[in-house]
């Protein structure tokens, strides 16, 4: 029998203004549109003061709904101090324990945002690594002693221990994320790449995570992505054009080759290649002409792909 699909939304910026009721409501309708969980990005201050510090949104969105799975992509933990975010962590897995999968990668496309928080960008992926050696054996109960470049830490626990243990998976698209994931994480949160690179990824991350000892990981790569969802391809390109360049200011050209848009079928079928390299795991950003389409829209793709 086939593995099951699974696929998780980012819903519209619109509902983290509602009221707590309609708040509610609208996340009833993504797990009645058979939908498995809530995705989101964090940021601090994103091209001009924007963003959601992640873990905070979504330990307000554990109690909104009992099922849901809470999906982290990504968030910024060069921004951060490992021992805090271990916490934080632990704290939420008591909340919403087994639902939490939490993506965590170095960011970059606004350099002011890793400047604003006193971290110096060129550093992002050694404060990455360094975090991610500190926060693994944390969120496993053990005590950490750790003196590196950016962290002196002696003799930290962490207590509760999360039950069942949290998913770290890492993003980021370059083979620098990659071999991070080999070398720490429970599998690669991708995004913006082809089938053939997705390929490419899993079975590097695999041999880096040979090298540095761990031959036994339950992996579970993720692909998260843009979709626009209509009953017409043009109008489904208006809204992930329109969309996309709001969010990220630059022209939608530069993501039309990652961002599929069009019926629920033809997005199924964009997504079915990555399905034939084992991909059993994706998360979407969809735009569509209503919110309420949206979610609606992206049910129906996660039923064609299961059929």
């Amino acid at each position: 029998m086939t593995e099951r699909v699974t696929v998780g939304i980012s819903p519209s910026e619109a509902l983290l203004a509602a009221p707590i009721e309609e708040r509610r409501r609208v996340i009833a309708t993504i797990a009645e549109a058979g939908l498995d969980g809530l995705l989101y990005a964090d940021h601090v201050s994103f091209r001009g003061g924007f963003g959601m510090e992640g873990l905070v949104l979504m330990a307000g969105f554990s109690q909104l709904h009992p099922t849901l799975a809470l999906h982290m992509g990504l968030y910024l933990l060069p921004l951060r101090h490992p021992v805090p975010v271990a916490r934080s962590l632990a704290t939420l897995a008591e909340l919403a324990p087994g639902r939490l999968v939490f993506g965590v990668g170095i960011g970059g496309e606004d350099r002011h945002e890793v400047e604003v928080c006193g971290v110096d960008p060129r550093t992002r992926g050694r404060r990455c690594d360094e975090s991610l050696a500190v926060l693994r054996p944390l969120l496993r109960g053990e005590s950490v002693t750790f003196h590196g470049e950016f962290f002196d830490i002696d003799d930290c626990v962490i207590r509760p221990t999360p039950t069942p243990a949290i998913p770290l998976l890492i993003g980021g698209r370059s083979d620098a994320a990659v071999r991070r994931a080999g070398r720490f994480g429970d599998g690669w949160l991708a995004s913006w790449c082809s089938p053939r690179r997705f390929a490419e990824a899993i079975d590097m991350c695999t041999d880096h995570a040979a090298t540095a000892g761990r031959r036994d990981v339950a992996w579970r790569h993720k692909y998260q992505l843009w979709v626009g969802l209509a009953g017409d391809r043009d109008t489904a390109y208006l809204c992930v054009k329109r969309r996309m360049e709001g969010f990220y200011r630059i022209p939608f050209a530069q993501f039309e080759k990652y961002a599929p848009f069009g019926t629920p079928a033809e997005v199924a079928d964009s997504l079915r290649p990555f399905m034939e390299i084992g991909v059993r795991e994706f998360d979407l950003t969809p735009c569509a002409p209503s919110d309420a389409e949206a979610i609606e829209l992206a049910g129906e793709v996660k039923r064609l792909l299961n059929e």
